[in-house]
């Protein structure tokens, strides 16, 4: 049995990184303990990733089901545009689901990554099974209760998505492409899709179901901040840590950022002591946060991490780079 983890985690860990081997192709005791160690940081952080996604997907249908299907109620974003032509067409919701996102998926994968596109289609794939094979109650044919605990379970199964490091509807993949092309900011590229989709809801649905859709989207959408903890567009991290040069080639190289490294001093104890020490500095979008949290704790479990929302960035690696590898 010690012999097939051995192997395992040569597979999963040492071996796909290139680490540094002897003369003989054998690892050193210390290269495999780190590999054991990665190993089981990784296999947590995709378990902890399946349980949100899947929480995600099953939030979101009893928002679709529970909800909004059957008042012709709409969301913003992709979803919104699978639940207008839904509710105009009387298509299968799973279908149009599918069908919506796969430009988004395929755009997430030239822009966030492979693993970021994979995740996302997964998601998909599952919100649209969970929606075709699940039954839900319908719970109230209230206008208002529909509009405000509709778009609360759905914000927060795409939030609980976001936290996995999936998305299930595409818009904000676009939303990046095109503030990049057009140099607008995220925010201002998701408010005008919206008032494309609410002003076509308006026409096609009528003003009524129109102004309880748009309901419906600000409480997804504060649902959505929460989940993810106020989480903006961007974050500014500070990392402290001893092994500051190690964290610093690990946002370079892994996550295709730049970073920033401040000389400073580092006080505790009684006495004040003080030493030397290396503060490094860097933005990333919320949808690496995930990602950058894992690496951190691979390089140092003791690190101290300050984090805080910066509303824009403009120049630097911020917008020249994938966003995920």
């Amino acid at each position: 049995m010690k012999s097939y983890w051995t192997k395992l985690v040569l597979r999963a860990t040492l071996q796909t990184n290139r680490k540094k081997y002897d003369t003989q192709g054998r690892y050193s005791k210390y290269e495999i303990a780190r590999g054991y160690r990665e190993y089981i940081i990784n296999f947590r952080r995709r378990v902890k990733d399946f349980i949100l996604i899947l929480a995600g997907i099953f939030s979101a249908s009893f928002g679709f089901k529970g909800f909004l299907l059957t008042n012709h109620f709409i969301d913003g974003g992709a979803t919104g545009i699978s639940l207008l032509i839904s509710a105009i067409t009387h298509w299968p919701l799973y279908i149009l689901i599918i069908g919506i996102n796969i430009p988004f998926v395929i755009l997430g994968y030239k822009i966030m990554g492979k693993q970021f596109a994979i995740k996302t289609a997964l998601a998909i794939t599952g919100l649209a099974i969970c929606i075709a094979t699940v039954n839900f109650p319908n719970v109230t044919s209230d206008s208002l209760l529909v509009a405000v605990f509709g778009g609360f379970f759905l914000g927060a199964g795409i939030g609980l998505s976001v936290r996995g490091g999936a998305v299930i509807d595409g818009t904000e993949v676009l939303a990046i492409f095109l503030s990049r092309k057009f140099g607008t900011t995220i925010g201002d590229v998701i408010v005008l899709i919206n008032i494309i989709i609410f002003s076509a809801a308006a026409y096609l649905l009528g003003i009524e179901n129109a102004l309880y859709s748009m309901i419906t989207y600000l409480a997804a959408s504060k649902t959505l901040d929460f989940i993810i903890e106020g989480i903006d567009e961007y974050i500014g991290v500070t990392i402290i840590s001893p092994h500051s040069d190690t964290i610093r080639h690990m946002i370079v190289n892994k996550l295709g950022r730049g970073a920033t490294i401040y000389s400073g001093k580092r006080g505790y104890g009684k006495g004040g002591e003080t030493h030397e020490i290396d503060i490094i500095y860097t933005v990333i979008t919320r949808l690496e946060l995930n990602k950058l949290k894992t690496e951190i704790e691979k390089c140092d479990p003791n690190a101290f991490v300050v984090m805080n929302s910066v509303k824009d960035t403009k120049g630097g690696m911020i917008k020249k780079r994938p966003l995920q590898h």
